[in-house]
């Protein structure tokens, strides 16, 4: 079958990718930036990947005309606090659009369940893109989840940050809403199960896991499937502004998406049945099997997919091609070199920079950099690095983004997503004779720009200096 996979490089997307090509199936990548899908060359050769950004009118055509189903995952909640919603309704017109003419029989769409009388914009919008989605010309699945628990997604992160660094938790009133948490590997299941059924054509389905928790059991059940006890008091006076700020600053979420998180964790998230799973014959996993499934991948390192690699994380919004070729006039540089005498074994060190590892000098520095950051309302050090030693384009890399990362030609490029009055790039590359060149170069934004640069001149000497002679170590 041909299946048209939108948002192919979002957490779900990068998930369902593999278990569609293993099924043998013919899969169109469709992204904004071709760049930055995240797969690997044998991946790539395996797909056709094509750009577009359903928030604008796509030319027909565009799609191939001999599409048989598609996937509709794109969801703008962490983009914006305002007017994500009318964003949704956009692209799911625009969807609608650009696949009239084709052969498309079935589309299934991923959303959010809706059962309470009363839902957050965030569960309004994505019942209305099921309104818009079922006027098209073809058969609509839609899976309703609540919280997905996996390895890398940000459900599963904001609550693995709160329970290691807050082993005592004074909490929002909103941690007693009950919800039912699902397994990532079951929402897997779920949305290649309905592929081709025709029993699940034209209908929506609640999925989700056996247990019905609060918030705040999901926390402690968290740590006690850790070996760990935690401390959770409420309190009635936190305000949902105040909810949002305490999660962006204690979790890795972003400031919007906390905001948005907040407003819908006031809603109950129940299913209402439990029928998909007896159609499919699929089995759920506890909520305290997802967690010991999603620590088992990430103790192997395969961790496949981050919700933290999506360009929403960070304020990179734009195509990462008009940032690949790094500026030489009307900017500032720091330029270090050295001679190394293993090349393989220094690529290894700058193919594992950042995260866990750290780097390689000053770290308690760029932790007192990323603090700072955060304070301003950037993304600071809390995204980390998806894999410990792979990195694509499009990665987050702590408060960096990836734009080039080419193992051949031995070059590393990284663009700054912390709040600068400029626009920082940081480049490593090793050349033919065996020299690692370590650039920083810094576009400043008027006179705040060079301030800044010569304010932190010194701090770079020690730092970037360290920095170049550790990485160069075999």
């Amino acid at each position: 079958m041909k299946i048209l996979l939108t948002g192919a490089n979002g957490y779900i997307g990068m998930r369902l990718l593999p278990l569609l090509l293993e099924a043998g199936h013919e899969v169109v990548c469709a992204v904004r930036d071709k760049e930055r899908l995240s797969i690997d060359e044998e991946t790539r050769a395996k797909v056709r990947i094509i750009e577009i950004d359903f928030l604008r009118p796509v030319s027909q055509g565009h799609i191939p005309s001999d599409i048989q189903a598609a996937y509709f995952l794109i969801h703008s909640m962490a983009t914006s606090t305002k007017d994500f919603d009318e964003m949704e309704a956009r692209t799911a017109n625009n969807f609608n659009d650009a696949v009239k003419g084709t052969a498309i029989r079935q589309v299934i769409y991923l959303s959010g369940i809706v059962n309470d009388q009363n839902l957050s914009k965030h569960l309004w919008s994505r019942k209305n893109v099921e309104q818009i989605l079922g006027e098209g010309d073809y058969a609509l699945t839609v899976l309703r989840a609540g919280i997905i628990v996996g390895s890398g997604s940000s459900s599963f992160e904001i609550i693995r940050d709160l329970c290691e660094k807050l082993p005592i938790m004074i909490t929002p009133k909103w941690v007693l809403t009950k919800t039912q948490p699902i397994a990532i590997r079951d929402v897997m299941h779920f949305l290649t199960g309905v592929l081709g059924n025709t029993k699940t054509y034209d209908d929506s389905f609640d999925i989700a896991g056996p247990d019905v928790l609060t918030y705040k059991q999901m926390l402690q059940g968290y740590a006690k499937a850790r070996g760990f006890r935690n401390w959770i008091f409420t309190v009635p006076v936190m305000t949902p502004k105040l909810s949002s700020y305490w999660l962006y600053f204690v979790t890795s979420t972003s400031f919007k998406l906390a905001l948005n998180l907040v407003d819908s964790m006031k809603i109950e998230v129940i299913a209402k049945d439990n029928r998909l799973a007896d159609i499919l014959e699929i089995r759920t996993h506890t909520y305290q099997e997802a967690i010991a499934m999603a620590f088992k991948k990430i103790e192997q390192n395969l961790v496949v997919s981050s919700w933290k690699d999506s360009m929403v994380s960070g304020r990179f919004k734009k195509n990462l091609e008009r940032y690949i070729q790094v500026p030489k006039f009307g900017v500032l540089k720091d330029e270090k070199k050295i001679k190394v005498s293993n090349r393989e074994r220094v690529l290894e060190n700058i193919w594992k920079i950042g995260g866990e590892q750290g780097w390689y000098y000053g770290s308690w520095l760029w932790r007192i950099r990323g603090f700072m950051d955060k304070l301003i309302g950037g993304v600071g050090l809390r995204r980390g690095r998806t894999h410990p030693d792979k990195i694509f384009p499009g990665d987050a890399l702590d408060f960096w983004r990836v734009l080039l990362a080419d193992r051949e030609k031995r070059r590393l490029l990284l663009f700054a997503e912390m709040r600068l009055p400029g626009e920082a790039w940081l480049e490593f590359r090793i050349d033919d004779n065996d020299v690692l060149h370590q650039t920083a170069t810094f576009r400043p934004r008027g006179l705040k720009g060079r301030l800044y640069w010569y304010s932190v001149l010194p701090f770079h000497y020690f730092i970037f200096e360290g920095m170049i002679r550790n990485i160069s170590k075999s």
